[in-house]
C-alpha cells in the first residue's frame, strides 16, 4: 500500500513538473520579440494522449502496439494541424433544402515529410486529405562534423504558394528540421507558410527554431526533455 501511494505521487510530480515546464517555456518564448517568437501550440493533454505517449515510451511495448498507437497520436496531431489551415465561408444546401452556413478549406495545401521518420506521419495527412500532395526531403548528418546534409528533395513545383505542413514526429536538437527548412525557403516558400507537425519537442529544439526562424507554427503533443528518440527505428522495424 505504502509502495503504491509512493508511485502515485511520484506519477503526480512528475506530470506536474511537465505542466509547469511547458507552461514556463510558452512564457518564455512569448516575451520574446517577433524575431525569435515561437508559435508553439500542444494539443489537449487528456489521459486517452497520455496513454498513447505513454506506450510510444515504453520500452517494452510490442512493435505492433507501438506502430498502432504512434498512428493514433500522429492522426490526432494532423487533425489539430489541419485547423491551422485558411479556410473560406461557404453555402450549402442540405437533403431537406436548407442552406447551412460552412466552411470550406482554401485551395493550396501540401504536406512535406523529412525522410526516413516523418514518412510515418504522411498516411494520417492522406486519412484526413486524400488528394493533398506530399513532398520529401532526405537530411543525414555527416559522420565525422555531425551536419545536417541534404541529400535528395522532391517538391510540388508552385509550393512557393502553398501552406506547407511539415511533419517529422521528434524534434530534439532541431538541427534536421531546421535543414528541412532551409530547403523549403530557397524554394521560396515564406516561413509564415510553415506549420511543424511533430508529436514530441525536446525544448532545444523549439528554441533552435524559434531564434533562426520565429514566424514558423509549431504543434505537438508534448514538450518534454526527453523526445523518444527511438521512434523512426521502432516504428519501421528496424531497433
Amino acid at each position: 500500500m505504502l509502495q503504491q501511494q509512493v508511485n502515485q505521487v511520484r506519477i503526480f510530480i512528475s506530470a506536474l513538473s511537465t505542466t509547469i515546464m511547458i507552461a514556463t517555456t510558452c512564457e518564455s518564448m512569448a516575451g520574446t520579440n517577433n524575431d525569435e517568437k515561437a508559435k508553439l501550440r500542444i494539443i489537449k493533454r487528456n489521459d486517452q494522449v497520455r496513454r498513447l505517449q505513454t506506450i510510444i515510451r515504453d520500452k517494452n511495448s510490442s512493435r505492433g502496439d507501438f506502430v498502432f498507437n504512434a498512428d493514433r497520436l500522429i492522426r490526432l496531431v494532423v487533425e489539430e494541424g489541419l485547423n491551422l489551415l485558411p479556410y473560406s465561408p461557404c453555402e450549402v444546401t442540405t437533403h431537406s433544402k436548407t442552406v447551412c452556413q460552412g466552411i470550406l478549406f482554401d485551395k493550396g495545401n501540401c504536406g512535406v515529410s523529412i525522410i526516413r521518420s516523418g514518412e510515418a506521419m504522411e498516411q494520417g495527412l492522406r486519412d484526413c486529405c486524400r488528394s493533398i500532395r506530399i513532398g520529401k526531403i532526405l537530411i543525414q548528418s555527416d559522420e565525422e562534423t555531425n551536419e545536417a546534409k541534404v541529400f535528395y528533395a522532391k517538391l510540388p513545383p508552385d509550393i512557393h504558394k502553398r501552406k506547407v505542413l511539415l511533419m517529422y514526429p521528434i524534434l530534439s536538437s532541431g538541427n534536421t528540421v531546421l535543414k528541412a527548412i532551409q530547403v523549403l525557403k530557397e524554394n521560396s516558400v515564406r516561413e509564415s507558410n510553415i506549420i511543424l507537425l511533430t508529436l514530441f519537442c525536446a525544448p532545444a529544439g523549439v528554441e533552435a527554431i524559434a531564434k533562426r526562424h520565429g514566424q514558423i507554427r509549431i504543434l505537438t503533443s508534448e514538450l518534454h526533455e526527453d523526445a523518444p528518440l527511438h521512434f523512426g527505428q521502432k516504428y519501421f522495424g528496424t531497433d
